[in-house]
């Protein structure tokens, strides 16, 4: 199948299921600036609140039963047909395994069936990327990257498209599972994030003595289990109202503290891979929580350096950052894939099982 090359301005429709959101969003995107024509997300959450976690079986049943209509729903938002796009991307991992096959099957139907060329994304890229939806920003390559979200937190030197060097990452749970588990055992529902920080407003963060693993251990990787674990114990003994908000609030002070820690080591460390001004960006889920922005923000004013972070709408699994990824792929003449399989784990800077920091894996969420 022959294809026109990604010079000028392209539009791309993009697909996102690895998880338990159904998204579909077109771009356009020039070389220096996005342009959202479309953008939608139906949420599973209801689905999944009573078991207080994504079921992945019911999720993938949710995607098979919504994609269509997802789809259909963004390219009319953009005003446009299928024949309107000149390329089509999806999340090809890592992921829920169901979803992620439902989106990228669906993905290459629609490529082929439209004659248009088809690009499988890496859905951590698409969070590498995403705040690069926010054009009046001013980003650029290269920046430090903090990608945390429910199934991965790690520390990235992004030098362009394709290039991710990684710093650190968790030996352990990642920070967006451990607010997960955080809300689960102060019963606050699901998802958790928005649910403990909501609650973190009203309560004292220094009322509990929680841990802040590898704090003062030297290179950037994270654990958040300990501080999970402390959570637990301390909501064994039983709570009222206003001490779980304290508690909340500690445990949010403990991630924001361990964050800014890492920020600062990796800000320092990587000095001389910046030609001007550093760069340093959040990104993920847990990027929405505006208590640990703010304190990154405060690390960067302090290292001269620039704070970036997605729209909130863009921080949570959204399928505007994978048309971003594919758009940018498809200008830059990288060649389509038709026949890339789906992966349940897709280490972005290409490193394979051995993580190349003071620290081996430890157990792996599942976009790990």
């Amino acid at each position: 199948m022959q294809h026109k090359t990604g010079a000028g301005r392209v539009v791309v429709l993009g697909i996102e299921s690895s998880c338990d959101e159904t998204a579909a969003a077109v771009i356009a995107w020039d070389g220096t600036r996005a342009e959202v024509l479309g953008d939608v997300i139906l949420s599973q959450t209801e689905a999944h609140a009573a078991f207080g976690g994504v079921v992945p079986e019911i999720a993938a049943r949710a995607h098979v039963e919504a994609l269509d209509q997802v789809v259909a729903a963004a390219l009319r938002a953009a005003d446009l047909p299928l024949s309107g796009c000149d390329a089509v991307a999806a999340t090809a991992g890592p992921g829920l395994i169901g979803g992620v096959m439902a989106g990228l099957l669906t993905g290459k139907a629609l490529a082929f069936g439209a004659e248009r060329p088809f690009f499988p994304i890496n859905h951590l890229e698409g969070h590498a990327l995403s705040p690069l939806l926010d054009t009046e920003a001013g980003l650029d390559f290269p920046y430090l990257l903090l990608l945390a979200s429910g199934g991965h937190c790690q520390i990235l030197l992004v030098k362009g498209l394709g290039l991710y060097r990684r710093l650190g990452a968790t030996i352990d749970d990642a920070a967006g599972e451990a607010f997960d588990k955080v809300a689960k055992v102060l019963e606050l529902g699901f998802p958790g994030g928005p649910a403990v920080e909501r609650l973190a407003a009203n309560g004292d963060p220094d009322r509990f003595d929680l841990p802040k693993p590898l704090l003062n251990r030297p290179g950037l990787d994270f654990s958040f289990a300990g501080l999970k674990t402390a959570v637990l114990r301390a909501a064994q003994t039983g709570l009222d109202p206003q001490a779980k908000a304290d508690l909340a609030a500690g445990f949010q002070a403990a991630i924001a503290a361990i964050f800014a820690d890492r920020a600062r080591k990796a800000l320092q460390a990587c000095a001389a891979s910046f030609g001007a001004t550093p760069r340093f960006v959040i990104a993920g889920g847990v990027a929405a929580n505006l208590t640990i922005r703010s304190k990154l923000q405060a690390v960067c004013a302090a290292a001269g350096a620039r704070f970036f972070a997605p729209p909130l709408r863009f921080c949570t699994d959204n399928a505007a950052m994978i048309a971003l990824a594919g758009a940018m792929r498809f200008r830059a003449g990288i060649a389509p894939d038709e026949d890339a399989p789906a992966r349940p784990r897709w280490p972005l800077d290409g490193a394979s099982e051995a993580h190349q920091g003071e620290f081996t894996w430890g157990r792996k969420g599942a976009k790990a």
